[in-house]
């Protein structure tokens, strides 16, 4: 193993985290996420505009969690997360951060890397023409999406899609992705 991903994930969520998450990523842990979340925002009074886009967003995220993790190494600690994601919510000057975190095949890095490329590339009128045309155009993958969720946390935030892929192995890299969802678009 090149690195630790606990110790990585660590730096990442300090400061003003409000969840953190490291384990198997089912239906019962996403909507237990959501509802600590949604409780969370309510309680310090967050604008409901707000609430609702970092709810919208965490929910794209969590859902691409589930359905495009990959199977964890055979050398990693936790052989017992069919779906193992990290996810940290944080509270940051100008809105929310949104990190998670999983495992990638190798053999699927440059596709992935190049969606995110392309949609960073993209203006916000751009990225809303490209959602509407996956909508329209849409084919259901081997893994129950049609590629719309990176799309639609562009769409929804307007921030670039920050990220990080750190190669764990020969056959697998861990995948970061950071969502800054602000009260701005």
């Amino acid at each position: 193993m090149s690195f630790n991903i606990e110790n990585y994930f660590s730096d990442l969520s300090a400061g003003n985290t409000i969840l953190y998450y490291k384990g198997n990523v089912d239906s019962d842990v996403i909507n237990h996420v959501l509802d600590t979340v949604e409780d969370k925002m309510v309680a310090v009074n967050e604008q409901s505009k707000l609430r609702k886009k970092v709810y919208n967003v965490l929910v794209e995220s969590l859902q691409n969690l589930y359905h495009h993790v990959d199977k964890v190494p055979n050398d990693f600690e936790d052989q017992t997360a069919e779906r193992f994601g990290l996810l940290v919510v944080k509270k940051v000057n100008n809105g929310y951060r949104i990190i998670t975190g999983n495992f990638v095949h190798a053999e699927n890095i440059e596709r992935l890397e190049e969606k995110i490329k392309r949609i960073n590339r993209s203006s916000h009128e751009e990225i809303k023409e490209l959602y509407k045309f996956i909508l329209n155009h849409q084919r259901i993958s081997a893994k129950g999406g049609g590629g719309l969720g990176l799309v639609d946390i562009a769409r929804k935030t307007g921030n670039k899609l920050e990220y990080s892929i750190i190669v764990y192995n020969k056959n697998y890299s861990f995948f970061y992705l950071d969502i800054l969802v602000s009260e701005e678009i």
